[in-house]
């Protein structure tokens, strides 16, 4: 249901115990008959009892269930929904679910103050020189990709993610020195702002409101998560221990990140994705990409799933526990995901890091899904994995469908032996990057290789 006849009203109640809303806002809930609905949580509609409306109260369910809420309203002759939000509704708000269910048409909104700009204006912080984290509804290990040194962090919490939980994430991370502010209750006449040094808390059974904002300014001390790429080896969960295990090397790693290119929104396949350095780091870097890693051997997933918790990417890094390619197909179903995961289609880019003997199979059936512009980059360290990533390389030059790039990383790293300094090289690995051409481009290739004939 992306269109709706009913119009569906977004009103934002600002930051106080009583609503403040402007004219046209009120304007709507006086409009309102006893066959419309008003929606939102209780506390919400609280907000609200001093503007009087004729129109029966909901409260929000689950959105899983939303939908079909909307759906049996309209079928029972309910004319206007008002649906309650705090504050901005289009900023972790209620108001981007509307938006994916709902046509922009039927839906009309209605901006308040927000508690982060409250917050903010509390603290005399600048919005554009914060980062806003929401941890309601998501889990608190979210939060570890945002903890590197001299941060502004303000966040939007739930239960799991009160001060204290706040504090031992800090910790964990080195950052002990932390400053830890609790806006509570903030526009009521409880509020309460109170400052705390991260390691102070932890001990501490804090007592606040569960309607808070927590702003963490993070200490200069060294942080645990990466501000940079290139991951530490040695910062990864392995089958061997110490980075040692089976893992795509920090160097190599950063030559695949280059060549791949992720972009916002892109969906991409980690293929033989072993203890997860390179599917990490992907997902790591890029919050608003779907990573989709696929491993079959139990204890190197084993330490997929650790590093997904280390570094957490628990939101945009999915575990696919299988063989490719006949796993292939069940994920293509979407078989292993539920209706809460984000949507998991095909990719338009992938990287093969491990084949298992099946690379020929691999590479054809990746190659068919990838869409015009979509890119598949192949690792090999053998000959006979060379051998046949140059067959498909061969292929694509007979299609005329692909721009190719290839290159050798050796890397030798400096060691001490009986107290001297030596180099130690490294198996090199060979890369190979296919784009894929769009049809125009395969054209105007193939009549410029006539043309030369």
């Amino acid at each position: 249901m992306k269109h709706t006849q009913m119009p569906i009203h977004v009103i934002g109640l600002g930051v106080n115990q009583a609503a403040h809303l402007d004219d046209a806002a009120q304007a709507v809930l006086s409009s309102l008959s006893a066959h419309d609905v008003v929606l939102g949580a209780p506390r919400q509609h609280d907000t609200i009892t001093h503007c009087a409306h004729l129109a029966r109260r909901e409260d929000l369910p689950k959105l899983s269930t939303l939908k079909e809420a909307f759906a049996n309203w309209q079928s029972e002759g309910t004319k206007q929904v008002v649906v309650l939000a705090s504050g901005d509704p289009l900023y972790y708000g209620i108001g981007a679910w509307l938006m994916r269910t709902f046509s922009l048409e039927s839906l009309q909104f209605y901006p308040n103050v927000s508690s982060i700009q409250v917050a903010c204006h509390r603290l005399g912080l600048s919005l554009q020189d914060v980062q806003v984290v929401s941890l309601h509804g998501r889990p608190l290990v979210s939060l570890r990709r945002y903890l590197q040194s001299n941060k502004t962090l303000v966040l939007l919490t739930d239960q799991y993610s009160q001060p204290k939980h706040i504090a031992e994430e800090c910790v964990k991370a080195g950052l002990d020195q932390s400053e830890i502010t609790v806006c509570e209750a903030l526009g009521y006449e409880q509020e309460k702002v109170r400052t705390f040094v991260a390691n102070s808390l932890i001990d501490t059974e804090l007592e606040c409101d569960p309607l808070n904002v927590i702003v963490v300014k993070t200490s200069q001390q060294a942080s645990l998560y990466p501000s940079s790429v290139g991951i530490p080896d040695t910062s990864f969960v392995t089958d061997k221990g110490d980075g040692k295990g089976m893992i795509t090397k920090r160097e190599v790693r950063l030559a695949i990140l280059s060549y791949m290119d992720i972009q916002q929104g892109d969906t991409v396949w980690d293929i033989g994705a072993g203890c997860g350095g390179v599917s990490v780091e992907m997902a790591y870097w890029h919050p608003r990409s779907q990573i989709i890693a696929i491993e079959h051997h139990p204890d190197r997933l084993a330490c997929l799933a650790a590093n997904q918790d280390r570094f957490g990417v628990m939101q945009n890094l999915s575990i696919v526990a299988g063989r490719a390619p006949d796993v292939l197909v069940d994920l293509l179903a979407g078989n292993f995901f539920t209706d809460n995961n984000a949507q998991h289609g095909r990719p338009n880019k992938a990287f093969i890091g491990g084949s298992d003997g099946e690379l020929n199979a691999l590479m054809t059936q990746v190659w068919e899904l990838l869409p015009d512009d979509g890119s598949l980059m192949v690792s090999a360290v053998t000959e006979e994995t060379k051998y046949q990533v140059m067959q498909f390389a061969q292929q694509r030059d007979q299609a005329q469908d692909a721009d190719e790039q290839s290159l050798q990383v050796s890397i030798t790293k400096g060691e001490r032996l009986a107290g001297q300094r030596l180099f130690r090289p490294s198996l090199p690995v060979t890369l190979y990057h296919f784009r894929k051409y769009t049809a125009t481009t395969s054209a105007i290739n193939t009549n410029h290789k006539e043309s030369a004939q």
